[in-house]
């Protein structure tokens, strides 16, 4: 399985993006979640948000929450993370991950759950 992301960029304070991730390979079945990291400068890697792939349940960081919506279109496995109202804190090197097996429910925002990550985009929000 390989992770594509993309839609990073340079935004003022109080605007949007929109953050993509493209999954090829063997992603069929129903197990499994989806789901967004960041990583800010001298920061450890953080979640931020998470879709689970049977029923669409999805879970965010109290950071981001009202702010920020995971979403999927399975037809074209893609993965998305809308951001709105966006923060100078928010500035950081935006993760996909995927995980295609059962995992525990509480361990859905851990890193070490996911199996395949992208190479990250870049999202700077300017004050």
């Amino acid at each position: 399985v390989q992770l594509q992301a993309s839609g990073g960029g340079l935004v003022q304070a109080g605007g949007s993006l929109r953050l993509s991730c493209v999954a090829s390979g063997r992603t069929f079945g129903t197990y499994g979640s989806q789901g967004w990291f960041r990583q800010a400068p001298g920061k450890e890697r953080e979640f931020v948000a998470a879709i689970r792939r049977s029923g669409g349940s999805t879970y965010y960081a109290d950071s981001v929450k009202g702010r920020f919506t995971i979403s999927r279109d399975n037809a074209k496995n893609t993965l998305y993370l809308q951001m709105n109202s966006l923060k100078p804190e928010d500035t950081a090197v935006y993760y996909c991950a995927a995980v295609y097996r059962p995992i525990i429910l509480a361990t859905i925002e851990a890193e070490d759950s996911y199996d395949y990550w992208g190479q990250g985009t870049q999202v700077t929000v300017s004050s």
